[in-house]
């Protein structure tokens, strides 16, 4: 594939996210101005905050919720992921055991405990979101990949049984998994979310900012350009974006992730890849992509190249990287040689918060009045509603087998502060790209074991 094809698929390709290019995007939620009140304040309308809204109004179908979105409801890392939604609640197995290998079988159970309670929404709430609970399809393009599956394991699949599921001639060897993934829209189950939480009371603000939150008596003050809100409680969702409680400002740091979309597939197409059970597919690198069929039979190919700009930067103009979406289109063609013909349609970016773990942590603030949520890397479609528990457990003062979790009790190591973050981040991506290549984790990757410090999308 030539570098001036490249640079034509990419260009055609429309610079918005797939899942958000839709006339059936529901219209901003406009609220009249002034000051209000309420018992709840939910900052943040991606999945952290709809999740905490809804199941707010579950617990107790008198509290007062309010949401406020400085944009649209989803429109963030919510309405641009590729849609996996999996049970796992500590980014894979190898790193729950290593970082709470007593609590691990607990952990296990309470993700897919929240899985199944999340497809219980989905369907009580009539949320049309696309979902196919097709499992998920792990491959090795490395021969020092393929130990890692774990030939011994019900469902590895040799070279040859592999590609009969999906056919690619960069497989070496795959893991089908059922019960721990599933697939959804990501911007429809976003949007279906505000609807339930609208139809239990729940009311939601768009376009509306918090500038800043600070202590009032017993209550919270909550400022937005709209006015005032106060609270007696509040949940923090904003995710990548700048937090408003200083503590946190070392906490994570803002990724970038970008995805393209091919047109959609002809039968013939179809026939010529595969993919009867529809599986997500993600192979087993450090730097790893991922993948899937999207309801009308695009393929949705994203990942690889996470993006750390200097100072933690976020912006819009960050979101439309040609060397990265050229590297994915090259990729892309590698992995599917027989899909030459197929021109992309959208390609986009979003910005993930990710931490030293590679998992979420909670915590509160401001004499309990107010509980946060974040650090995620790449893992909330699933885990946000599991951690809108955990902060409402927080708030309301509740012991429950969430809050002793010390999963939940312990906070990661902070990131350093730049130029150090930057530094790091370069070092260990190199060093990450070394180890898919050769097989073999560097001195500096081995030291960040030690330190239980990483860097992932």
């Amino acid at each position: 594939m030539n570098d001036q094809h490249i640079d034509a698929v990419v260009q055609e390709a429309r610079p918005v996210p797939l899942w958000l290019d839709t006339p059936d995007r529901p219209a901003p939620r406009q609220s009249p101005p002034g000051d209000k009140h309420a018992s709840l304040v939910v900052i943040g309308g991606g999945f952290t905050g709809l999740w905490s809204a809804l199941r707010a109004k579950e617990r107790r179908p008198d509290r007062d919720v309010y949401v406020l979105e400085a944009g649209r409801i989803g429109n963030a890392a919510s309405g641009r992921n590729g849609g996996f939604c999996e049970a796992s609640l500590t980014h894979g197995v190898h790193n729950g055991l290593n970082r709470w290998p007593e609590e691990y079988e607990e952990l296990e159970r309470l993700g897919r405990e929240n899985l199944a309670g999340l497809i219980q929404t989905i369907k009580r709430y009539g949320i049309d979101c696309g979902l196919e609970e097709t499992g998920m399809l792990t491959v090795a393009t490395e021969p020092h990949q393929v130990a890692g599956l774990e030939p011994a394991e019900l469902g590895f699949l040799d070279q040859d049984q592999v590609c009969e599921v999906v056919n690619s001639p960069t497989y070496l060897a795959g893991r089908v998994e059922t019960g721990d993934c599933i697939l959804v829209d990501p911007a429809r189950l976003a949007w279906g979310l505000a609807d339930a939480a609208e139809s239990l009371g729940v009311r939601i603000i768009e376009n509306n900012p918090v500038t800043r939150i600070r202590r009032q008596g017993c209550t919270m003050r909550i400022e937005t350009p709209q006015g005032v809100v106060a609270a007696d409680q509040v949940v923090l969702a904003t995710n990548a974006f700048r937090p408003l409680l200083r503590r946190l400002r070392l906490s994570t740091v803002p990724v970038y992730d970008y995805v393209l979309a091919t047109q959609p597939l002809t039968s013939e197409q179809l026939q010529a890849v595969g993919w009867s059970g529809r599986q997500g597919v993600t192979d087993s690198g450090n730097q790893f992509h991922y993948y899937r069929l999207t309801p009308d039979n695009r393929i949705l190919w994203g990942g690889y190249d996470a993006i750390y700009h200097y100072g933690r930067r976020v912006h819009p103009g960050l979101e439309d990287r040609r060397a990265t979406f050229e590297l994915l289109a090259r990729q892309f063609y590698d992995t599917f040689p027989q899909l030459t013909d197929v021109r992309f349609t959208h390609r986009w970016g979003g910005v993930i918060d990710t931490c030293t773990r590679f998992c979420a942590f909670f915590g509160t603030a401001k004499d309990n009045k107010v509980a946060y949520a974040l650090g995620f890397t790449g893992l909330g479609v699933g885990a946000t509603r599991f951690a809108a528990d955990v902060m409402l457990d927080l708030l309301d003062g509740q012991r429950t087998e969430r809050t002793e979790l010390a999963m939940v009790r312990k906070k990661p190591l902070p990131f350093p502060p730049e130029p150090f973050a930057w530094i790091g981040i370069q070092i260990t991506r190199r060093s990450m790209a070394a180890e898919d290549r050769h097989g073999r984790r560097n001195l500096w990757l081995r030291v960040l074991d030690r330190l239980g410090l990483g860097f992932d999308s």
